[in-house]
């Protein structure tokens, strides 16, 4: 924020005694001008200083995706305009790794005001690692969203991945993988049995309480702690719903969008899970030491190590081994969030279509940075 202070009164105060015995004060302006005020009619002698305040927007970059050289398409969302309209807004991207873009580097012009827009990054080098930020400009000047990264190939060509920081949550170090389209996912499921604020999260072994219960809930496969180290929990949608955060702090449940971009990046005819595709092969891990034969299409070209980690529905396990069922956080109209699916069958990451209006079943979450 900028604050510029202007001086409404006075630069010199003087006084002058005249032949009729009245003081008179002169007071001399910015501007120039003199008024002279009788002492005699002054009661006390106050100046003001006003306050401009000047703040710059709010962006936010949106992750990259469509990634196929020489195209990409990023964009953001301008959340405030910061009082004064933004004039100018886009991203601005660079191949330079030791400094974040600025307008300075190449610039996309995508229009002016506030909401969501999207950003067509063109002409890009094949092979070569980008840094695009979103950018808006108001009278004050301009603002900038967070740095995302992605690497130029061709659809068909290669599925970057690379070892992320990390992350803690509960006393647990999960491993992380950043993706060439700018996400990063955590490389294991969820275990944690707090809330990122520290709040515990209740574990439901009851079959009858488990399909009732109406706030946060976990448990683990076959109520057997032995699952927890190799498949993680299970929770219901109210756990993935609190505002208490299941995820890390700077993390959160990925939403239908997130997923989305996961799987559209892995397999560009993938339709976001609802085409046939091979995203769900590149996401599992390959064997059959946990999936079942014939774990079809399994690479993990990702390093995402999907396991087979079944679902908890109206209290009954199943399905261990065959299918693992991924928590989305959207929901419609109040309507709980569905599932983004892989199973041992098929190489088919399979999307949300809606919520699935039932917030009890136990499925696994994988948590995204923010």
């Amino acid at each position: 924020m900028k604050t510029k202070f202007l001086l409404l009164i006075f630069v010199t105060i003087g006084l002058i005694k005249h032949s009729y015995s009245q003081t008179i004060m002169n007071i001399y302006q910015n501007n120039g001008n003199v008024t002279q005020i009788p002492v005699s009619s002054i009661d006390s002698i106050t100046y003001t200083s006003a306050v401009v305040t000047s703040n710059l927007p709010t962006v936010i970059t949106s992750p990259v995706t469509s990634i196929n050289s020489p195209n990409a398409v990023s964009g953001g969302e301008v959340t405030d305009d910061g009082g004064s309209t933004v004039i100018q807004y886009g991203v601005c991207l660079s191949n330079n790794p030791t400094s974040e873009p600025t307008i300075d580097d190449f610039i996309t012009i995508d229009g002016s005001g506030t909401g969501v827009f999207v950003s067509n990054l063109n002409n890009l080098i094949l092979n070569y690692t980008y840094y695009v930020r979103a950018y808006a400009i108001n009278s004050n000047g301009v603002s900038y969203g967070n740095t995302i990264s992605f690497y130029s190939v061709y659809a068909q060509n290669i599925i970057v991945s690379n070892p992320g920081n990390g992350v803690v949550l509960d006393g647990y170090n999960y491993p992380t993988i950043v993706l060439g389209n700018g996400q990063e996912w955590m490389a294991e499921n969820l275990r944690t049995t707090v809330y990122a604020n520290g709040d515990p999260i209740p574990n439901i072994q009851s079959n009858s309480q488990w399909g009732s219960i109406e706030a946060g809930a976990y448990c683990y496969y076959l109520n057997d702690v032995q699952y927890q180290n190799i498949y993680g929990n299970l929770y219901n949608f109210y756990a993935v719903a609190d505002n208490r955060n299941v995820c890390p702090t700077g993390w959160h449940v990925p939403n239908d969008l997130d997923w989305q971009t996961l799987i559209n990046y892995l397999d560009v005819n993938a339709g976001g899970g609802m085409d046939a595709n091979t995203a769900g092969g590149k996401m599992k891990t390959t064997g059959t030491q946990y999936w079942q034969s014939p774990n079809e299409g399994a690479t993990n070209e990702s390093g995402f190590s999907a396991l087979p980690s079944g679902w908890r529905i109206y209290g009954a396990f199943e399905q261990m081994g065959t299918w693992t069922y991924f928590w989305s956080s959207s929901s419609f109209a109040g309507v709980p969030g569905g599932t983004f699916d892989l199973n041992s069958t098929s190489s088919w990451a399979m999307g949300a279509d809606g919520g699935s209006g039932d917030p009890n079943p136990g499925n696994a979450v994988r948590c995204i940075k923010d």
